[in-house]
């Protein structure tokens, strides 16, 4: 089988999207599958790891200014995927360097399935802009009744999708890589590489620090945590993004809280291993992939009760699930794991055996299996008529 895919956002930037897409096409490599990945050119040579990308002249996106739009055609990459015949297109992002892969499988006849990662009607009112509300609805299922099937990350999305109007839906889960999020001693050098202080060490967010993900909640986490336990807490932000500034300038008075970037890797996998809580405020999540991972380290997550996020936590079993922007409850919540060690070990050893329970092979392997069936029905369609 040969597979097109086609996205705004791929590897090397740090997002679910990228990281999902990534490890699909590096399953597809070991399953001897023919790929090539459409992606908007970086500036850089960094996103060319694998052979089969193909990078589309791109400028940055104005409210995004790590990510950037491509140019809606090219001749070249049109010729090229001619030469390559896809069986089945997979478009992962609904703008530019989507609807490019759109207009392509349309022209020549090639089968399509999108697949949906953000909830961008969430996004709007953080940057002002309520008002294309039922713009972007209209145009996002307009593009996405060209497909064949459009998968969504948690059944959450689905019924949201549903009750807008969207058919041919199906839900493709995600996984975690178990092996490298795993539980176990966190090494001496890590804590001090960010020379963390107190007993306890609180993750208060994994991810791009932008508006939408509810920086604001976090804030006010941090600063009306009670005073008689910020001398034993840390507070742990991973990543980078347009609020962070913002953030360093609200908390520089707070000796306890660090800023690491982004992580990768066994350094990620360690800030997980190192915590005793992962705090994630962020109500716009259709899945959050950060969630599993901490789950697979052992370390229960206490997460806004929205968007995907909910169907991962299974509130008083391996977490917590909150309210969205209810700082107090998160703190309660907190306070609550921190006084009972015991119950913060059992939702630690519930959260590893819920991850171990999300294969990534068997997730792709399903999602493989049903592209060849949608190439496979289209063709006889196409045969029929």
């Amino acid at each position: 089988m040969k597979i097109a895919l086609f996205s705004d956002t791929y590897y090397p930037q740090v997002n679910g999207v990228a990281n999902t897409l990534h490890r699909l096409v590096s399953y597809w490599e070991r399953q001897g599958i023919d790929c090539k990945v459409i992606v908007p050119k970086s500036g850089t040579t960094e996103d060319l790891y694998a052979s089969q990308t193909h990078s589309l002249p791109s400028m940055r996106f104005l409210l995004y200014k790590e990510c950037r739009v491509a140019l809606p055609y090219n001749r070249g990459v049109t010729q090229e995927l001619l030469a390559f015949q896809p069986d089945l297109i997979h478009v992962a992002t609904p703008f530019s360097t989507g609807l490019f892969g759109m207009n392509h499988g349309k022209k020549y006849g090639v089968p399509m399935v999108a697949s949906y990662h953000t909830n961008f009607d969430h996004y709007l009112s953080y940057y002002h802009l309520q008002w294309a509300t039922n713009w972007l609805w209209k145009y996002l299922h307009w593009f996405h009744s060209n497909f064949d099937q459009t998968y969504v990350p948690s059944h959450d999305t689905l019924d949201h999708l549903t009750k807008k109007g969207f058919d041919k839906l199906s839900i493709w889960g995600r996984g975690v890589d178990t092996a490298l999020y795993h539980p176990g001693r966190c090494s001496d050098e890590f804590k001090k590489k960010y020379n963390i202080p107190g007993t306890h060490l609180l993750l208060t967010y994994v991810g791009r620090l932008a508006p939408e993900k509810d920086i604001e909640t976090f804030i006010n986490i941090i600063r009306t945590f009670p005073k008689e336990w910020q001398d034993q807490v840390s507070w742990m932000i991973v990543g980078e993004g347009p609020s962070e500034e913002v953030m360093k300038e609200t908390l520089h008075s707070y000796s306890n809280v660090r800023f690491t970037g982004y992580l990768r890797g066994e350094e990620l996998s360690q800030a997980y291993r190192a915590s005793d809580l992962f705090i994630f405020p962020s109500p716009t999540e259709t899945f959050g992939n950060v969630v599993l991972e901490s789950m697979a380290c052992g370390t229960p997550v206490i997460g806004a009760d929205s968007g995907g996020v909910r169907t991962i936590i299974q509130d008083g079993t391996n977490g917590y699930l909150v309210t969205p922007g209810r700082s107090q409850a998160f703190i309660d919540r907190i306070l609550f794991l921190l006084k009972h060690p015991k119950i913060l070990k059992r939702f630690g050893k519930m959260s590893r055996e819920y991850a171990l329970s999300q294969s990534w092979n068997t997730i792709f392997a399903k999602l493989t299996k049903e592209y060849m069936e949608i190439a496979e029905r289209k063709k006889r369609i196409h045969s029929a008529s």
